[in-house]
C-alpha cells in the first residue's frame, strides 16, 4: 500500500521559513524519487524539488534554487523540504509524490513523470 504524507504547512511572513515533510512507504526507496509540487490557486500544478533517495540526486526548479534545501531521512521514511527566504509567490497547496528516480536527474520535475501522490499542505506567504 503506497502511503505518501505530506505535513509541515502554514502561515508564515515574506522572508520566514518553513519545513515540510514527506512520509513515505519503505518499498519506494531504492527505486524511487520523492518529488515536491505545488498548485496556485488557478495555475497549474508545477514541480519544485525532487530527490531520489537512495542515490541522493536532487534537483531544484529555477525560481526555489538557492532558497529551498530537499534532504532525506531513511530511518524515519521521511523527506524534507526546507524552505527559506519564502515569497508571496510561493503560497501553494504543496503536493509530495514518487516517481521512477531517473525521472529526477537534472532534467525537470514534470508532473506526469509521477505516478503516487499524496494529499497536500497548504503553505501561505503573507505578512
Amino acid at each position: 500500500d503506497v502511503q505518501l504524507q505530506a505535513s509541515g504547512g502554514g502561515l508564515v511572513q515574506p522572508g520566514g521559513s518553513l519545513k515540510l515533510s514527506c512520509a513515505f512507504s519503505e518499498f519506494l526507496y531504492d527505486d524511487y524519487a520523492i518529488g515536491w509540487f505545488r498548485q496556485a490557486p488557478g495555475k497549474e500544478r508545477e514541480g519544485v524539488s525532487c530527490l531520489s533517495v537512495s542515490d541522493q540526486i536532487s534537483d531544484y526548479a529555477d525560481s526555489v534554487k538557492g532558497r529551498f534545501a530537499i534532504s532525506s531521512d531513511r530511518g524515519l521514511k521521511t523527506v524534507f523540504l526546507q524552505m527559506n527566504n519564502l515569497k508571496s509567490e510561493d503560497t501553494a497547496r504543496y503536493f509530495c509524490a514518487a516517481g521512477r528516480k531517473y525521472y529526477c536527474s537534472g532534467y525537470g520535475i514534470l508532473t506526469k513523470d509521477y505516478d503516487y501522490w499524496g494529499q497536500g499542505t497548504q503553505v501561505t506567504v503573507s505578512s
